[in-house]
């Protein structure tokens, strides 16, 4: 067996091995080992590559740690803890051992018990053997009458090996999501977290990587990878003591949020997803984007339409013959969904401007004469699908909802609301049934008045900005957070028994809910409400780590850009949204002739690479993070048989000394021949045409031009290239 390999990944104890079970957890690539004995702590033995049945048997367990499958705190009070409590009786200790394991088909359960009290906790590991994953959670439960009050409650602890181990994480803001920070870990404690309360991806991302043989490389190098399913407010702590370990704690957020566990009942924490390559980022990339896809995704499995929508094209502007001239310029370029934004409804308070109407949501028969009916009737007459924008959890106080029901907004006890976007905007309480009833019912209405709707953007703009529940009693106020998020889904699981084919997209303030805790219920979700091509090369980038090109809507935009205002050609934000879920947000009419032709050339051609864009395995190559001047990345299809190379340049300089890029993840014996896609120069790329083995591809690479090739009036400031390549 690797030394280095146990070195840098075992994860053991020294344990009198008297009646412990060696309890294995594995998949196609990986393994996870723990020991268990009735009586004691389960132990972590073993976190990596797959082991064989010889490793197995003769697995060491090295020294220097502390490996507790889930500390508890109270026994070790100077090491950080998964999970603590305050007994009925008001002690704060807790002492966990195990009772049982069982395992059935690919899920794994060890039984925990407290040692003087009647509390239990099920440690639960599911495996995907298939795309190398693992999820884990726990449930917790007490006998213990009152109450007992969770104040901890972390979904796992991991042991990582001390050595050269560099973390991958992502954070950013609104319009500038998905930022990548690559940095070691040294002593002290690193805590990534989020207390927004609705949205929790814009600032930071509950989801790392681990790169255990220094800083993360693309294409080598051991990676684990986490990402905790969770919507809602979360923390990921990584703890570096005196031992030789990390040690890595995550789950839901524990500020202000105790929880009040009463007798019997089951707080089940969210699954935390772990995976382990020696592919290096892209490696462990790959395996999230094929777990997801196949089964966390809703619709994973089915191509995303190529669509049009309203915002930046019209803002608040709805009116009839607007959007069937919008319908009509998306179907005569190829294009199958048209989707109407913001702005569409209100009856007393018309929705002009972002300070009313959210919560009314009936068509505004002034921009609408023949309401939805009307639209739905434009776009069969167009030959393209409807969707239709709507944001249930919010109100504003200009509004008949909030007139009708100002006790289901989130307010403090006794203290005015806090008021968000536009001066009026308010949180609806998910923790309150009725809230979640109403919710329900804005897309049941919809759907059932016009079931022809094929797509819904569920948007969330605003955070919880004053703690109170005027649904929860005083007492548990501090379950506000958590009761919100289980309201969500409550309603979300809902609106998917009902209508199980619908697409959804998951939009909050742009990027602010891309993450696995709502996307077993949406399809997609919108990255950035920056749709500016250079700094969205960066955001999908660092996007890419954890979540496929199939769910990462990316659209073509107008210039200047209306969130940064910088110019950049056609071509370049082509190339940039087909990377993703292509789609355009954009006034067509405000488009030449020439400008919508490439837009059509580039949606046909879009179709043709979608398979393989968005069911494909992705390659990094070069990062726009390096500041090398470009940015490149491919998918190849599962079968090796198709692929889309990607190259973007990020800076524009004279005399540029850029990289040749080598491709990856190509059959080393197989010729593919290369067609540029989306091209704009006089003549064609040298490459153009030609046949090349993957072995050549992947060893040398091909030259991309710096520039295009365009009559004077037509030059560009910016180079951007698309090749499909296609085994012969």
């Amino acid at each position: 067996m690797n030394k280095k390999l146990i070195a840098a990944l075992c994860l053991a104890a020294p344990l009198t091995a008297v009646k412990a079970e060696q309890v294995v957890i594995e998949t196609k690539g990986m393994t996870m080992v723990l020991n268990v004995e009735n009586g004691r702590q389960p132990q972590y033995q073993y976190f990596g590559a797959r082991l064989s049945q010889g490793d197995l048997r003769q697995l060491p367990w090295p020294q220097g740690g502390r490996m507790d499958a889930y500390p508890a705190y109270g026994q070790n009070t100077p090491s950080e803890a998964a999970l603590a409590m305050r007994h009925a009786d008001g002690s704060l200790a807790t002492d966990l051992v195990a009772t049982g394991v069982e395992q059935t088909g690919g899920l794994t359960v060890i039984h925990l018990q407290d040692k003087v009290y009647p509390v239990t906790v099920d440690l639960k590991y599911q495996a995907y053997p298939d795309v190398d994953m693992i999820e884990t959670w726990t449930e917790i439960k007490s006998q213990e009458k009152p109450a007992v009050t969770l104040t901890q409650f972390a979904s796992v602890s991991l042991p990582i090996r001390r050595g050269d181990v560099w973390l991958s994480h992502l954070y950013g803001s609104w319009g500038n999501e998905g930022q990548v920070v690559c940095e070691p870990l040294t002593a002290g404690q690193k805590i990534i977290k989020n207390k927004d309360g609705v949205r929790n991806s814009h600032t930071d991302h509950a989801e790392v990587m681990f790169s255990l043989d220094g800083r993360g490389q693309e294409l080598t190098g051991d990676v684990i990878g986490a990402a905790l399913c969770y919507s809602g407010n979360f923390q990921l702590k990584v703890e570096t003591d005196d031992t030789e370990y990390h040690y890595f704690i995550a789950g839901i957020n524990p500020d202000n949020s105790e929880y009040h566990l009463k007798r019997g009942e089951v707080f089940e924490t969210p699954r935390v997803a772990l995976t382990f390559s020696k592919e290096g980022l892209s490696g462990a990339s790959r395996n999230f984007h094929r777990w997801g896809r196949k089964y966390r995704l809703a619709h994973g499995d089915r191509e995303r339409k190529i669509l049009l929508n309203s915002w930046e094209g019209v803002y608040f502007d709805i009116n009839q013959q607007g959007m069937d001239q919008m319908m009509a310029d998306i179907a005569s370029m190829g294009g199958e969904l048209f989707v109407m934004d913001d702005g569409w409804f209100g009856d007393k308070y018309p929705r002009k401007t972002d300070n009313s109407s959210l919560g009314d949501w009936v068509v505004d028969r002034n921009k609408l004469p023949e309401g939805i009916e009307g639209l739905l009737r434009d776009a069969k007459k167009r030959g393209v699908k409807f969707g239709i924008w709507i944001e249930p959890e919010m109100t504003n106080t200009v509004s008949e909802l909030y007139e009708q029901h100002p006790d289901w907004i989130i307010k403090a006890p006794k203290r005015d609301a806090v008021l968000g976007r536009g001066g009026t905007q308010l949180v609806l309480d998910m923790a309150n049934p009725k809230v979640q009833d109403y919710c329900f019912k804005i897309v049941d209405d919809l759907m059932t008045k016009y079931p022809e709707i094929d797509y819904i953007k569920w948007d969330a703009n605003m955070a919880i900005m004053n703690h109170g529940s005027q649904y929860l009693n005083m007492a548990d106020q501090s379950h506000l957070y958590i009761e919100y998020h289980r309201g969500f889904q409550k309603t979300c699981e809902r609106i998917r028994q009902k209508y199980p084919d619908l697409t959804i997209q998951a939009c909050a303030s742009g990027g602010g809910r891309a993450n696995w805790g709502v996307l077993p219920w949406f399809d997609e979700f919108w990255v950035s409400d920056n749709t500016d091509a250079l700094q969205r090369i960066y955001m999908q980038w660092g996007t890419s780590y954890f979540f496929p090109a199939i769910a990462m809507a990316s659209h073509i935009s107008a210039a200047p850009n209306h969130t940064v205002y910088r110019t950049t050609s056609l071509k370049m934000r082509i190339d940039v949204a087909m990377s993703g879920r292509l789609g355009m947000e954009i006034q067509p009419k405000n488009m030449t002739d020439e400008e919508k032709a490439l837009c059509r050339q580039a949606i046909k051609e879009y179709k043709e690479i979608r398979p393989v864009v968005q069911f494909g395995d992705i390659y990094r190559l070069v990062s726009p993070f390096d500041k090398r001047g470009l940015a490149s990345l491919m998918y190849v299809s599962e079968q090796k048989d198709r692929a889309v190379f990607y190259w973007w340049k990020t800076e524009q300089w004279q005399n540029e000394h850029l990289p040749r890029v080598k491709m990856a993840g190509l059959d080393p014996a197989r010729m593919y021949k290369v067609h540029e896609l989306n091209r704009i120069d006089r003549r064609p790329l040298f490459c153009e045409g030609q046949s090349y083995s993957g072995a050549f591809l992947m060893n040398h690479g091909l030259e991309m031009p710096y520039t295009h090739d365009l009559d004077w009036g037509k030059k560009v400031n910016w180079s951007s290239r698309v090749l499909q390549l296609t085994a012969e």
